[in-house]
């Protein structure tokens, strides 16, 4: 061991970046939950639910444990800290690998500890990292702390003298890498450069029986090739169980008597049981989020399910856009990271900081061989190989004159956030060596310590992120999400159902219902989940919770409410649900009738989610009042022909038993169909929370996929002022006018950014 390697790590400064990182998050943290997938993931931390695939088991234990924690009143704001606090342990990590490297650069201890905080702050306050660690919207920020907490046991490991204690480093490594799979698998990339620590340091570690025995079942724990072993077609499973008991058997007789060949075994099944233990126990319990339902330790649903067979990707060979594209659409998310908010000086700013980190790359590979040809490992896989692996479409807003490139829904940006933290080691090695630069070129002019202390100004560039994104990936203020499932949930009545359309229209209604009780007595019904199997046996399963009337608007309050149904909303038993095709051609009559209601198809093609939505209707026509939500478009129409059954009442439209005809207080709009206006009235001026969508934001609606969810309050107050001015309303009229307005002001300012 050399003296540098000896010298014990700053942990005392690492929980220095922590604390400072933390307080960076704490100052802009979501005061509750958020669009995409941020209910989705409160709601099960609360429920111990079942997130979309992979299932994230590990989130799921961990987030519910933390929300126990009395750390604030809001749940939401406990989950939204626990991003905060994974996130902020990730850069304290990063802190300790970067100080690590940079010994050979940086001999000044203290200038050394600058350079190693720096990075880690602007790795931290990346736009991307910063906005996913204020809002718990993704699961990634316990792979960010994954990923960074491997590479400093690497790095430990690295230093360490040969013999058992440092091999101990290296079964602790597979069982962090076993359980950060069960989170999510962003969290295995830092194995290249494991790799490459281990074969350049010693590679006869890698031949050790406690070695091949530990890694192996860890590649079969992590692929899921290990069920193969019980479920495997053709030759799969008889190959996989020579092999496995091939290596078994090596490691037994060269090494019988060594603990480390059973200690690794047992770390990597301990590390991964969440994913084949946990899910399918958890799933057969029934908890109100229980996505692919993985029932059975065997099952072809677990299986489903942690494979992400949902999402229908193509083969790596089949790329969904030009690799050239996608490398660029990567460039278009890295030129966010450091001064988003600075327009034309972020082009600027990307570039210092890209000189920056690959001159420290360049710098490190002088210094330390094996430092950097794990760094270059590190950063290829978490960038051009990521690029890859993820085969994305065309990105959301890239090349935005050619409409008919297939895109994604939404920016992706989150799925590169370990490269955006990660590069904060890198931009601390580009400030180390170019303190040393500065350090070399003053030669003998004052002190050692005098020069070291010249060049340290320089280090105020890792405040530029800080600065440039501060309001910008801010989430604080922010409560749009939350009122929005609010306003819609209270536009419903008594135990309605509420027909939905994807994640942004639904999701905060879950965590609504879940986390904070508001209507719970609401079934919802997602057209897009409908597709699946799952999804319609919970709605089959469901048992409807008693309507609260202190929890409700005060219009339902003053209705005379039934009892709850007794009766689920889907007669079909399981059996049938699970028989019933992805799609079917229309029947020739072209529609079906229940008494005076006729749907008349409007396609040729029935899918799943649409012979799901003609149940639901047939099963509660005069039961149970049925209603679509706006943001289902002209679905109901335009599959069904319902436009004369609707009648709009704010957010929602509910579905008659028979045509509508206007009268006292149904009226016909030009833009929302027919109207019950007295009650559309006191949900947009008593009920909903217009002044949240009308708010203003400096950069407007930074998230434009999302603003679909923002606009659907112009449409419905827009609609509303027109049929006000016909009712003679001028000025409710105006009032809803002024709201339509604003709110579409507020999406233009965001289109920019």
């Amino acid at each position: 061991m050399t003296a540098i390697s000896q010298e014990r790590p700053p942990y005392l400064w690492a929980l220095g970046t922590f604390a400072l990182v933390l307080l960076v998050y704490l100052l802009t943290l979501a005061p509750t939950t958020a669009f995409w997938d941020a209910s989705e993931y409160i709601a099960a931390a609360r429920v111990l639910g079942i997130p979309h695939p992979p299932g994230n088991p590990l989130f799921v234990v961990l987030a519910h444990v933390f929300g126990l924690l009395p750390l604030a009143e809001s749940y939401a704001v406990r989950i939204n800290l626990f991003a905060a606090v994974t996130s902020a342990g990730a850069a304290a990590f990063w802190f300790l690998v970067a100080e690590r490297w940079l010994r050979g650069i940086v001999p000044n201890r203290w200038a050394r500890i600058g350079a190693a905080m720096a990075g880690a702050l602007v790795g931290a306050t990346s736009w991307t990292v910063w906005n996913q660690s204020v809002v718990n919207e993704k699961v990634y920020t316990v792979s960010l702390l994954s990923i960074a907490l491997v590479m400093w046991l690497v790095v430990r490991w690295g230093d360490d003298e040969p013999g058992p204690h440092r091999d101990r480093w290296l079964v602790l490594i597979a069982y962090v890498l076993a359980l950060t799979a069960t989170n999510h698998l962003m969290g295995f990339l830092a194995l290249p450069a494991l790799g490459i620590y281990v074969l350049w340091t010693d590679w006869r570690v890698a031949v050790q029986p406690w070695a091949i025995v530990t890694f192996y079942a860890l590649l079969l724990a992590v692929t899921g090739k290990w069920l193969d072993l019980f479920t495997g077609d053709g030759l799969t499973g008889p190959i996989l169980i020579l092999l496995t008991l091939g290596v078994l058997g090596y490691a037994l007789w060269r090494a019988p008597t060594d603990p480390l060949v059973y200690l690794g075994l047992l770390a990597v099944v301990v590390g991964i049981s969440l994913n084949y233990l946990w899910l399918p126990l958890r799933a057969a319990q029934y908890p109100a989020i229980n996505e692919g339902e993985p029932v059975g330790l065997f099952s072809q649903a677990l299986q489903d399910l942690l494979n992400r067979v949902q999402y229908g990707k193509p083969a790596l060979t089949e790329r969904q856009a030009t690799f050239t594209a996608q490398l660029a659409n990567f460039w278009q998310y890295f030129g966010w990271q450091f001064a988003r908010g600075w327009g034309r000086l972020a082009g600027v700013a990307t570039a210092l900081f890209t000189v920056l980190g690959l001159s420290g790359l360049w710098a490190l590979w002088k210094t330390d061989r094996r430092a950097g040809l794990a760094a270059a490992a590190l950063l290829g896989v978490l960038t051009v190989g990521l690029v890859f692996y993820m085969n994305f479409k065309y990105g959301y807003s890239q090349y935005p004159g050619q409409e008919s490139l297939p895109r994604e829904v939404r920016q992706r940006d989150y799925f590169f956030m370990g490269s955006f933290s990660a590069f904060g080691v890198f931009v601390a090695l580009g400030l180390g060596a170019l303190m040393r630069g500065i350090v070399d070129f003053l030669r003998d002019r004052g002190t050692p310590t005098a020069r070291w202390a010249a060049a340290s100004p320089v280090l105020a560039v890792a405040l530029i992120p800080l600065l440039a994104n501060r309001a910008s990936a801010s989430r604080s203020g922010e409560t749009m999400a939350r009122d929005f499932a609010h306003d819609i949930l209270q536009s419903v009545e008594p135990y309605g159902i509420l027909i939905t359309a994807g994640d942004n229209d639904t999701f905060p209604l879950w965590y609504a219902q879940e986390v904070e009780g508001i209507r719970r007595d609401v079934t919802l019904a997602n057209l897009s989940l409908m597709n699946t199997e799952w999804h319609l046996r919970q709605l089959r399963r469901r048992a409807t919770p008693p309507f609260d009337p202190a929890g409700a608007a005060a219009l339902w309050r003053e209705l005379d409410v039934p009892p709850p149904p007794t009766e689920p909303v889907l007669s079909l038993p399981l059996e049938a649900i699970d028989s019933l095709p992805e799609a079917m051609r229309v029947p020739p009559e072209g529609g079906v009738a229940f008494d005076s209601l006729h749907l008349q198809f409007g396609q040729d093609i029935l899918l799943r989610q649409d012979l799901a939505t003609i149940f639901l209707i047939r099963d509660n026509l005069g039961k149970r009042p049925v209603f679509f939500s706006w943001s289902d478009g002209g679905y109901p129409d335009q599959t069904f022909g319902l436009s004369p059954y609707l009648v709009s009442q704010g957010l929602v439209r509910k579905l008659m038993p028979a045509p509508v005809t206007a009268g006292d207080s149904v009226v016909l709009s030009p833009g929302l169909g027919y109207v019950d206006l007295p009650r559309t009235k006191r949900l947009l001026w008593e009920v909903y929370h217009w002044r949240t969508a009308t708010k203003d934001r400096p950069h407007g609606w930074v998230d434009p996929p999302s603003g679909s969810i923002l606009q659907l309050y112009s449409v419905v107050y827009g609609g509303a002022a027109e049929t006000l001015a016909k009712a003679g309303d001028s000025t409710l009229a105006a009032r809803a006018d002024s709201v339509a307005r604003e709110v579409t002001d507020e999406l233009r300012k965001g289109s920019a950014f």
